[in-house]
């Protein structure tokens, strides 16, 4: 049977001994085709390192993301309330899981990726870096900014590199359920007290900026989301990605009874979009260079948790090394 198109691009991408100038004939073919590039594919270093970096940056997110929610585990109102937190705080671990797994795809170990991020040479979103104060904050951040992650990640289901787009399809699926947890907390403070309800609107004046700020830098300062949309890792600019997000959460804003911290934010009949105003950039960019409100916590506390964690992994290792020991014994005398 004679074989696919498809398939003969990716004989040819895969070829190691096929030369650069006939690897890049393929693999832009599987990109022009909206096709999939796999890890035994060939690829150019450009796109390896740079998915390596947004795959490794988006997994070290999830498991920074750990600490501020984790921290009310054991303060929540109520036992159905540390149940849910406790199995979203293991949703988010089991996200990281699948990220590092998909990056070490590309070639760089798992070890590398930690080593980096507890070095402070890796980065991860900026929004893990302001504290959350009280029970409400888990309400801001489920809706708010799971909300921006599941606008910025559904299109990262048809990702161009094959084990990130899977990867995410279960992420969202599960980060779908973030958003409505958080959104249901809001609207049980914002229905509750005055004083609950309070606590409630200075949770979202204290979370709408910076998960704005989540999508990256206006388009023109990220030259990495231009590159990333022509390789179809990215499907939508910044931009684009914070225009749907605000234009979604305004009418949910609505139904919780509460407001969103812009005087600018207005209904353009003309765009058919809601307008908001100027973001504080200089604030982002203060935040990734390492000097936010927790920079300095997150990241001692991941490194305390890496070293307490040693002996565990040094057992994993020890145990698979004597498993596969006998395996290889066993296999010898039968």
């Amino acid at each position: 049977m004679a074989a696919t198109a498809d398939q003969t691009l990716r004989a040819v991408a895969s070829d190691e001994t096929a030369v650069d100038g006939e690897g890049q004939a393929a693999f832009d073919r599987i990109i022009e085709q909206d096709s999939r590039i796999e890890p035994r594919d060939w690829m150019p270093d450009k796109y390896r390192k740079s998915l390596t970096r947004q795959i490794s940056q988006h997994a070290h997110s999830e498991i920074i993301g750990m600490q501020p929610e984790g921290n009310w585990i054991t303060r929540a109102p109520s036992l159905k309330r540390k149940a849910i937190l406790m199995a979203k705080v293991q949703d988010e671990a089991g996200h990281g899981l699948y990220l590092y797994s998909a990056a070490e795809t590309l070639g760089t170990t798992r070890d590398e990726m930690m080593q980096q991020l507890i070095d402070g040479k890796a980065k991860y979103s900026s929004i893990f870096n302001y504290p959350a104060r009280t029970w409400a904050d888990m309400g801001a951040i489920g809706w708010l900014v799971d909300g921006a992650a599941i606008c910025n990640q559904v299109p990262l289901c048809r990702a161009s590199y094959g084990p990130y787009g899977r990867a995410m399809v279960r992420i969202c699926k599960e980060e779908s359920f973030h958003q409505r947890q958080g959104f249901e907390i809001l609207l049980e403070l914002s229905n509750g007290t005055p004083a609950q309800k309070q606590m409630a609107q200075d949770a979202v004046d204290r979370t709408y900026a910076p998960a704005l700020m989540m999508f990256g830098p206006p388009d023109g300062d990220s030259p990495n989301s231009v590159q990333s949309m022509k390789w179809n890792v990215k499907r939508f600019s910044n931009d684009e990605l914070r225009q749907r997000f605000v234009d979604m959460i305004v009418p949910q804003a609505e139904v919780l009874g509460l407001t969103l911290p812009d005087p600018d934010l207005k209904w353009n009949e003309e765009r058919g979009h809601y307008d908001f105003g100027e973001l504080d950039w200089d604030e982002f960019k203060e935040v990734l260079a390492g000097r936010g409100p927790c920079n300095t916590q997150r990241l001692e506390r991941r490194r305390a948790a890496h070293e307490d964690g040693a002996w565990v992994r040094e057992a994993a290792k020890a145990y698979a090394a004597r498993t596969a020991g006998r395996q290889s014994t066993e296999l010898i005398g039968a």
